[in-house]
């Protein structure tokens, strides 16, 4: 007896219907999976044998051939145990074949009958809703993240032996209420604050630009200058997830493995922050199964580089598509995924290898030729794509004793960087572009319009600073932003100054 079960599979965050179809006929007893499945899918028949087993259900002693159909589709991982015992049990008639219908079970199954917890659940929750199915089974360990999905009705399950009763109509299985987004994201805003932030006027006015506009930042400074505690803060002045961008940030966390179940949505803008001793694929994404790395999983956040330059240089420089493009595509020999990688460059380092070249406080032991292959390290093309380079100074004791508490937190400059990114979004309506960092060359040229004054103090700067054509236009949407900040409609010489101030460590560093 042939029955048909559907199911989804990932290829990268994106989910595609796969159709397990199970034939039980006369013959040797046996049990091929064909459809170009990876080995977990190959291991499965042993899993799905077990579980029938000890579910109290009667396995078949027939030949068995399951075909996860489009034939053509490499697929991966655990998500088809589930679908696969069902259609066992419905062409050997332990289930009726017509409950099956329309719906999609997702799940991997353990040797007792359990269906445990995979991985990717978000995504393919939205790419079937969007083809239309509506009824879902699924782990019960997954099912937060799917509580916030509308329009469709998910049933989590624990047992194979509960999915065959609700199928059967023997118990009812309350569907997953839906969750609040707004509400349990306000339940869950935790991070340090600028407040605490001791000093460092122009770098908390620097990191405010880059928040407001979507800017990427390197800090220069000495060891102990506060450069990490900076970075750790900047999160809490960045405009809070809305709910699509909760949502594709979650897919990438749910594929990569890394989503905690008992919240089941990302809310808070991912700050990653890999170890200098990260290899290529770790940041990049990748390995055999082509899953998200650090740049990946950063997005809508902050990737925060600490001592850039002892990170491996190709791993740096792999930085270049993702900062221009917003995305990293990940090429392998079986598979080449694209994943989305918009996220704020934090970056810093020190300005030799002692970490005191151009310090007031202490004297540099480093020869020039050391400096010089220090920063080396960091290519031209990589410099380009930074906005903001900053010098980051010591605290002064006097500075750091202060009992006056007259740092301002971060909720108040939020306010001013939330009222710059309303400003943007209504600037860039109806286009795919949501803050200044992101404006193409036409956009630039359009809202980034200077008057004579302005002009010659950028065409001064440019021949001085000797900068490039992309160092050009970042210093315009610096500035528009920093015009943004002050409620200007137009870009005032004042604004450009700021920002040539911005990329003066060019000169100073790297010519």
């Amino acid at each position: 007896m042939l029955s048909k079960v559907l199911s989804f599979g990932l290829c990268g965050i994106d989910g595609f219907l796969v159709t397990s179809e199970i034939d039980i006929s006369a013959g040797l007893p046996s049990f091929e999976i064909v459809g170009l499945g990876d080995t977990a899918i190959k291991e499965s028949k042993e899993r799905v044998k077990l579980a029938i087993k000890n579910s109290g259900f009667d396995y078949p002693i027939n030949r068995i051939t399951v075909n996860l159909a489009p034939a053509d589709t490499k697929k991966e991982g655990p998500l088809f145990d589930l679908s696969i015992a069902v259609g066992i049990l419905g062409a050997t008639n332990q289930l009726p074949v017509e409950s099956i219908g329309n719906t999609i079970f997702i799940g991997e199954l353990s040797l007792d009958g359990g269906v445990r917890r995979v991985n990717g659940v978000l995504p393919i929750l939205i790419a079937a809703r969007k083809e239309g199915f509506k009824k879902f089974v699924i782990p019960y360990e997954n099912r937060k993240e799917a509580s916030f999905i509308e329009g469709i009705e998910v049933y989590p399950v624990k047992k194979l032996s509960e999915v065959a009763k609700f199928l059967k109509k023997e118990i009812e299985i309350e569907p997953v209420k839906i969750t609040n987004y707004q509400t349990f994201s306000r339940e869950h805003q935790t991070g340090l604050d600028f407040k605490f932030v001791k000093g460092q006027k122009n770098a908390k006015r620097a990191m405010e630009i880059a928040a407001a506009g979507g800017h990427n930042i390197l800090m220069i400074g000495p060891p102990g200058s506060g450069k990490t505690m900076l970075a750790k803060c900047f999160p809490t002045i960045l405009p809070d997830l809305t709910f699509e961008e909760a949502l594709e940030v979650t897919k990438i966390h749910s594929v990569a493995g890394t989503l905690d179940a008992r919240e089941g949505i990302v809310c808070r803008r991912p700050f990653r922050s890999p170890h200098h001793t990260a290899t290529l694929v770790s940041l990049t994404g990748g390995g055999r199964h082509a899953k998200p790395g650090e740049i990946s999983l950063a997005h809508n956040g902050v990737l925060f580089l600490d001592e850039m330059p002892e990170y491996n240089r190709s791993a740096i420089e792999a930085l270049r598509q993702p900062l221009e493009d917003g995305v990293i595509t990940v090429a392998r020999a079986e598979l080449t995924v694209t994943y989305p990688a918009n996220f704020t460059l934090i970056a810093s380092m020190n300005p030799c290898p002692c970490g005191h070249y151009g310090s007031k406080d202490a004297e540099c032991k480093c020869t020039q030729s050391q400096i010089h292959k220090y920063l080396g390290k960091l290519s031209g093309p990589l410099m380009d794509r930074i906005d903001l380079h900053i010098e980051v100074d010591n605290v002064t004791y006097e500075e750091l004793t202060d009992k006056v508490d007259n740092e301002e937190p971060s909720v108040e400059i939020k306010k001013r960087v939330d009222q710059a990114r309303e400003i943007q979004l209504e600037r860039f309506k109806g286009d795919d572009c949501f803050s200044n960092a992101s404006m193409s060359v036409k956009q630039c040229k359009e809202f980034c319009k200077l008057d004579d004054q302005s002009e010659e103090l950028l065409k001064a700067a440019f021949s001085t600073l000797k900068l490039s054509a992309r160092a050009h236009n970042r210093i315009l949407r610096v500035a528009r932003t920093i015009a943004d900040l002050d409620g200007s409609k137009d870009i005032k010489v004042e604004h450009i100054a700021e920002a040539i101030q911005y990329r003066s460590l060019d000169k100073k560093y790297w010519i």
